[in-house]
């Protein structure tokens, strides 16, 4: 009984693993952008490459956090505009034991 719970588990493992590969590849094709889309991304581009290229070692301490809290925006503000949804581990596990229980 042991090795067959086992093989279940192994078995439902590498189906959900080979899953999630081929909806890895086909979300890898990318979307035509708005050319307004295309600028705005450009933008960011630009400015997270200042902020690469500056020299760091003079800032304080709380002009370094304001830039990382900038770059971290930044990120946002490219993923909008590329699209596509995004789930944090957290939401992945609350949906996963909410699926356990309703099933």
């Amino acid at each position: 009984m042991k090795k067959f719970i086992y093989t279940l588990a192994l078995i439902f493992s590498l189906g959900v693993s080979f899953n999630t590969v081929q909806a890895a590849e086909k979300a890898k094709n990318p979307t035509e952008l708005t050319t307004e889309q295309s600028l705005k991304l450009e933008k960011i581009k630009t400015r997270v490459e200042e902020i690469r290229d500056m020299d760091k070692s003079n800032l304080t301490k709380a002009e370094r956090k304001a830039l990382r809290s900038e770059l971290r925006e930044l990120k946002g503000q490219a993923r909008a505009v590329s699209g596509g949804v995004y789930l944090s581990v957290g939401a992945i596990i609350i949906i996963i034991l909410l699926l356990i229980l309703i099933l």
